[in-house]
């Protein structure tokens, strides 16, 4: 099984076209409005923004959480949660061994929260 898509509310479309560009480094791959549907492709999941979806928890991997946030805040996007070390993975069974994952959070136009998460070298 593979996870095809994930929804997320977006009132304005436009506002959200505009702040996930920016995040994303892409265009939108589709626009139906109406009904008020707006897609991202994230390497072959589909993001769907959705004037009548509920609002959800997004992640999405980062190169660098910490650079990022910086890169982000400096746009003016609110920060949620600053950059935290939450696992060093050892032996590989949540992620690749050897690697530290940092996460932080941030809320996006439509005032959903995005979580950014990025892997290191341990100890990095």
């Amino acid at each position: 099984m593979r996870l095809i898509q994930v929804a997320q509310r977006a009132v304005d479309l436009d506002r959200a076209a505009a702040f996930y560009s920016r995040l994303l480094g892409s265009e939108p791959t589709g626009r139906f409005d109406p009904p008020g549907l707006l897609f991202f492709d994230l390497n072959g999941v589909r993001l769907l923004l959705d004037k009548g979806a509920p609002t959800s928890l997004i992640y999405l991997d980062v190169a660098n959480v910490r650079s990022s946030i910086e890169r982000i805040r400096a746009s003016g996007v609110k920060v949620v949660q600053e950059p935290q070390l939450i696992y060093s993975h050892v032996d590989g069974s949540l992620g690749p061994a050897g690697t530290d994952e940092w996460m932080a959070f941030i809320e996006d136009s439509e005032g959903n929260t995005v979580g950014l998460v990025g892997r290191e070298p341990s100890g990095t």
